[in-house]
């Protein structure tokens, strides 16, 4: 893989000439910057690109807190390692947004993945198509990462009602209860699918499920026509992607601000 080229295709497709996750977002450019508006703090609101230099970075940043603090938003900058200049993490730091944890953004392409990884016995694969199947994928996520699922199970909820074709989402059962939750991001215009969630609850950990997980979405967005696949990785699941053929390609660090 040419990592400087798809690189730039993905900065391209996915980031300076993005389209909304959901029909309930716009997104739009707006100076030096393109963002993405969500009807509701639910939604997914926050900078996807930006083309900055020293001498406008500031003023372009208070012109975003200024947009998403007049709705009311949190909202999100999400930092690549390659963005400009140099010191824009410390200068988002400075007008009051918080780093999260830094992820690595990994790259495949779909011809050169292996895709028979098949799920481990005692649990069974579901198609998530409705509100049932997205409080499953909420129960999974809450007890896999720690953290309340309302904003995601909104944004799934909404996916699946407004644009379907763009979302393929899953969960994980044993005897009945989910232990795992993955979905993969299908837009149009783009050569890239997104692969997102994937956690697992501690019990379930170590016998192949978020392999088989990758494997299944893999081959639906080959099956599309999808070139690449993208994921933020974590720590503890990047050495599992580099395994399955993903490559690192940047960092990447949200950068969130609440008014």
């Amino acid at each position: 893989m040419d990592h400087a080229t798809v690189l730039a295709r993905y900065d391209r497709e996915l980031r300076e000439h993005a389209r909304p996750d959901s029909p309930a977002a716009r997104v739009e450019r707006a100076g030096k910057v393109v963002r993405q508006t969500g009807r509701g703090a639910q939604d997914w609101n926050g900078v996807l690109w930006s083309a900055l230099d020293d001498a406008g970075a500031d003023a372009e940043i208070a012109a975003q807190v200024a947009h998403f603090g007049a709705l009311g938003h949190p909202f999100e900058w999400k930092l690549y390692g390659h963005d400009r200049p140099a010191d824009l993490g410390q200068r988002l730091t400075a007008a009051g947004f918080t780093a999260e944890p830094p992820e690595t953004l990994m790259v495949a392409e779909t011809a050169g993945l292996a895709l028979d990884t098949a799920l481990p016995d005692g649990v069974s694969l579901h198609a998530v198509t409705d509100e049932a199947g997205v409080d499953l994928m909420g129960e999974a996520h809450a007890k896999a990462f720690g953290s309340d699922p309302a904003d995601l199970c909104h944004r799934v909820l909404t996916q699946l009602s407004t644009a379907p074709d763009t979302l393929a989402a899953f969960v994980v059962l044993a005897d009945g209860e989910p232990v795992s939750s993955a979905r993969a991001e299908l837009l149009p215009d783009t050569r890239f699918a997104g692969l997102w969630g994937g956690g697992t609850v501690e019990g379930w950990r170590g016998r192949g499920i978020y392999r088989a997980l990758v494997a299944h979405r893999a081959r639906i967005a080959a099956e599309r026509g999808y070139a690449y696949l993208h994921v933020d990785a974590s720590d503890e699941s990047r050495p599992i992607l580099r395994r399955l053929g993903f490559e690192p390609l940047t960092t990447t660090t949200p950068y969130v601000r609440t008014p």
